[in-house]
């Protein structure tokens, strides 16, 4: 049998960052409930507006941001930036730290009972808002997720390998289950919205088509696609499973730097993948030495097993005509 510890008692946690870290967890498991109850809750998915970032925000979007603010303006958060504010806001002007969120990853997936979760990142609070945030993903003290599905799990680094702690279902007491993941070195399945191929760049549209080609192609070997359009699902299974997620960025008016935010989504996923053995880039350069420009700035994402997140970055430093070459001779979608 599994030795579990309570995640107050984890040795794992910075005993600077504990009270904060209990706080994120204790929303974490209410929110867990309320999501929990579906319908019973009230209409969870219903559409209340749009963010910053021009997403429609569901009724647990909002839900999410105001009881993490609340419960986090008691303990040593000074900075709060959530993908549901304009701005960086200040919670305790004593605060010692700048904590970065995504309240509720996937909202989409509220109404269909698929996981969704919560993203976050800490740093060292400066005295502005913005320069508290506005930095190298490399200075991160602690990046993680929360993820509701059929089990509730904390996931998080703190720059010594990256912690698994798993919501009892009984006693709703956090428990330490795994103090030491890793991403899987081998696995034959990426994750990629094969709706926008039209859209991508062709080292992307190379590198899929090379996969679909399946045994009788340059990789000899067949390849499963995975999408679930919730960033902390991907990001679950493969710290569980393996393989690649790639969100690329592409030629639609809007997604030349893809969809997703550097601050409180990239960042703090690549600081955990990186820490759990795996890789993570925009596509050729690494997540981890990069500076958001604004708050709700995005980024393309490729992140995973280090072979294939590193194959991808290959593919972009192919001459474009080579790359062309190849795309033509290959590219599976074409008639």
């Amino acid at each position: 049998m599994q030795t579990v510890e309570p995640i107050e008692k984890s040795a794992l946690i910075p005993d600077a960052l504990r009270p904060l870290m209990l706080a994120l967890a204790e929303v974490g498991a209410e929110l867990a409930r309320t999501i929990q109850r579906g319908p019973l809750g009230g209409s969870l998915g219903a559409e209340v507006g749009t963010n910053m970032g021009g997403d429609g925000q569901k009724a647990l979007d909002i839900m999410a941001d105001d009881a993490f603010a609340a419960k986090l303006k008691h303990t040593s958060v000074r900075w709060y930036a959530s993908e549901e504010q304009d701005e960086v806001i200040e919670l305790n002007p004593k605060g010692q730290y700048a904590l970065a969120i995504d309240p509720l990853d996937g909202s989409s997936n509220i109404d269909v009972n698929v996981s969704i979760g919560t993203i976050f990142s800490i740093f060292d609070a400066k005295d502005g808002a913005n320069a508290s945030v506005l930095r190298p993903a490399s200075e991160q003290l602690a990046g993680g997720y929360i993820i509701y599905g059929p089990q509730t799990m904390l996931v998080v680094t703190f720059g010594q390998g990256t912690q698994q702690y798993l919501l009892e279902p009984d006693n709703r007491d956090w428990v330490l289950v795994n103090s030491a993941v890793k991403v899987p070195e081998t696995s034959r399945e990426f994750a990629i919205n094969a709706s926008n191929y039209r859209h991508w760049p062709q080292p992307v549209r190379a590198y899929i088509d090379d996969c679909l080609a399946g045994e009788e192609g340059p990789r000899n070997a067949n390849f499963n696609m995975r999408w679930v359009a919730s960033l902390v699902a991907e990001t679950h299974r493969i710290l569980t499973r393996g393989g690649v997620f790639l969100y690329p960025g592409d030629g639609r008016k809007g997604y030349e730097m893809g969809r997703l935010r550097m601050v409180y989504e990239c960042a703090p996923i690549a600081f955990l993948i990186e820490q759990a053995g795996g890789g993570a880039t925009d596509g050729h350069d690494p997540i981890m030495g990069k500076t958001a420009p604004e708050l709700h700035a995005r980024t393309p994402f490729v992140f995973g097993s280090t072979d294939k997140v590193s194959r991808v970055a290959a593919y972009f430093d192919l001459p474009e005509q080579e790359v062309s070459a190849l795309f033509g001779n290959r590219g599976l979608f074409r008639a």
